[in-house]
């Protein structure tokens, strides 16, 4: 199986990306009232008041964007364990990326109709060169690419789980 180089690198440097913008947390001030300093500030998690953007649909702003080919799987794959250890369902809102961290929240929306829907990650795949995002048939039917299969996309990151809700899951 081939990969190509250049996408292999923007998972990559997408990665990197996440762990910088991944807040951690310091177990020895966790639940604790502080007021922190300026530097501590800095360091916290944004909250999600910050997150919103200005517009009237009160979205949150993408913590990254970028297009890739989308494809989706259904009747196949319902029933069966995902990465994350729950139940596929083809009806559900979710959808598989081979590097975002698990539980990741994104907005994916069709280049070609400008329909949008936000999806959580919790799967990994696809396995096809070429395509960097699998939807669930529910996802694909809502952005209407359900009878193609396929469909150009832009993908937004809006949130990513923090490290001790991912150390919980395990």
């Amino acid at each position: 199986m081939s990969i190509n180089p250049l996408l292999g690198m923007r998972s990559v440097f997408l990665g990197m990306g996440l762990l910088v913008l991944t807040p951690t947390v310091n177990p020895t001030s966790a639940g604790k009232p502080s007021n922190p300093s300026p530097t501590e500030a800095t360091l916290q998690a944004p909250s999600p008041a910050s997150q919103v953007n200005s517009n009237p649909k009160g979205q949150k702003q993408p913590l990254a964007t970028w297009e890739c080919t989308t494809s989706w799987y259904g009747e196949g794959f319902d029933g069966q364990p995902t990465a994350t250890g729950e139940i596929y369902d083809m009806y559900a809102i979710t959808a598989a990326h081979p590097t975002l961290p698990l539980g990741s929240i994104v907005r994916v929306t069709n280049t070609r109709n400008h329909r949008s829907q936000v999806v959580r990650i919790n799967d990994r795949g696809p396995y096809v060169v070429g395509r960097e995002l699998d939807v669930s048939y529910e996802v694909a039917r809502r952005l209407g690419f359900d009878q193609s299969g396929t469909a150009k996309v832009r993908l937004e990151l809006l949130e990513v789980p923090s490290r001790l809700a991912t150390e919980r899951r395990d």
